[in-house]
């Protein structure tokens, strides 16, 4: 099932990070943050997937991203108006970030911590309104839960 999305991507060394939230939520935002976090060094590699609406489909039991193809290579940044970014025209989703989710929590259930989209179960990070969603995604990419 191929179906469109509100939301964003980031390729983030071989896997991608699928941001969602409503509109001024900060997906673009994130999406540029993890973007610089790699030009920086914090992150190995990041290049934009697609911002704004994103193509999702199950394949193989991954679930495929791409960017609409009016909005490939484009990015808003906010206070500068959209810019153009290379950008991977496909990637494989390991991660969905939820911003501004209902669901946040300083210490969240085992539950909210994945979803499922097209019938693939995927971690997910609900991040709070309000809190800065780089350290979250960052944490979340470089750590594994007590326990395992």
């Amino acid at each position: 099932m191929n179906s469109t999305i509100h939301a964003s991507a980031v390729l983030v060394g071989a896997k991608a990070v699928l941001i969602r939230g409503l509109a001024g939520s900060g997906k673009s935002r994130l999406t540029w943050d993890l973007i610089e976090a790699a030009k920086t060094g914090t992150l190995p590699f990041a290049r934009l997937v697609a911002d704004d609406r994103a193509h999702i489909e199950a394949q193989a039991g991954r679930l495929l991203v791409r960017p609409a193809p009016v909005l490939a290579g484009l990015l808003e940044i906010r206070g500068l108006g959209i810019r153009h970014l290379p950008y991977e025209p496909l990637a494989v989703v390991a991660l969905v970030v939820d911003l501004a989710a209902a669901d946040a929590a300083r210490l969240p259930e085992t539950e909210a911590m994945e979803t499922s989209l097209a019938g693939i179960t995927l971690p997910r990070l609900p991040v709070a309104a309000g809190h800065t969603a780089l350290p979250l995604v960052l944490a979340a990419l470089s750590t594994l839960p007590a326990g395992n």
